[in-house]
């Protein structure tokens, strides 16, 4: 049996990697069909990009004394609390989005 499970887990990630790069490849091989959709794929990184940077921007640099003994250093924490940032902006930004859509559709 645990001859089977080695070139199983192999096989496995093999599966895993062309699964991702088919999911990451066949939508840019599509999209240079139709440019517009690039576009607004484009668009929406950018967004992101922004919101990343502005959440960065914002994130605190502090290190407690017990996490620069695991390697957490000023930068690390920075970008661990701006990725934590951009979580919050983005998921009050669609909660806000799902209230406004019942909202609106309640006095349709």
């Amino acid at each position: 049996m645990e001859s089977f499970i080695g070139p199983a887990l192999y096989i496995t990630y093999v599966l895993i990697i062309v699964g991702a790069a088919a999911a990451v490849l066949l939508p840019l091989i599509q999209s240079f069909s139709n440019p517009k959709e690039l576009l607004k794929s484009g668009i929406g990184v950018v967004a992101l990009l922004v919101v990343f940077f502005i959440a960065y921007s914002i994130s605190g640099d502090e290190v407690l004394p017990s996490y620069i003994d695991r390697g957490v250093d000023a930068g690390l924490s920075k970008m661990v609390g701006g990725i934590m940032t951009m979580m919050y902006i983005l998921l009050f930004g669609a909660l806000l989005g799902i209230v406004y859509t019942e909202v609106s559709k309640a006095f349709k």
